[in-house]
């Protein structure tokens, strides 16, 4: 599953279409753009900042999932690694320079969010700009 799969899949339900568009079918191949599509079907959008927030209260590392995507990829549980990062910038089409982690961090957090808002994610604008 690509990283950004996995970020769906901790987020979303799974019953909602985005997080079982981002868990590969049983023997097949993996999607060729997981982060590009909406998903499929309208669900209930679900709300992300409840959700991380909810994940933050609970975790004894004070994390600044807003605005880190270190912090929110830890939070997650997820390899919050320069080479992980690097993946997902892959993954999400960054077209900078991944040797400048500072401005790939920066434009990777607002990426994400932007996606998860696109895949169903009711996501507050301060976050997505």
């Amino acid at each position: 599953m690509s990283i950004f799969g996995t970020i769906l899949s901790k987020i979303f339900p799974s019953n909602h279409p985005a997080a079982q568009a981002a868990a590969p079918a049983p023997d097949a191949a993996p999607a060729a753009d997981p982060g590009s599509a909406p998903a499929a079907a309208p669900a209930e959008p679900v709300d992300v900042e409840a959700i991380l927030t909810a994940l933050a209260d609970q975790n004894a590392e004070k994390l600044n999932w807003r605005t880190s995507i270190v912090d929110l990829m830890k939070l997650l549980g997820l390899d919050s690694s320069l080479a992980a990062r690097k993946q997902l910038a892959q993954e999400l089409k960054y077209s900078g320079d991944t040797s400048d982690s500072a401005s790939m961090n920066i434009w990777l957090h607002k990426q994400v969010m932007v996606k998860l808002a696109e895949n169903g994610g009711k996501v507050p604008d301060d976050l997505k700009n």
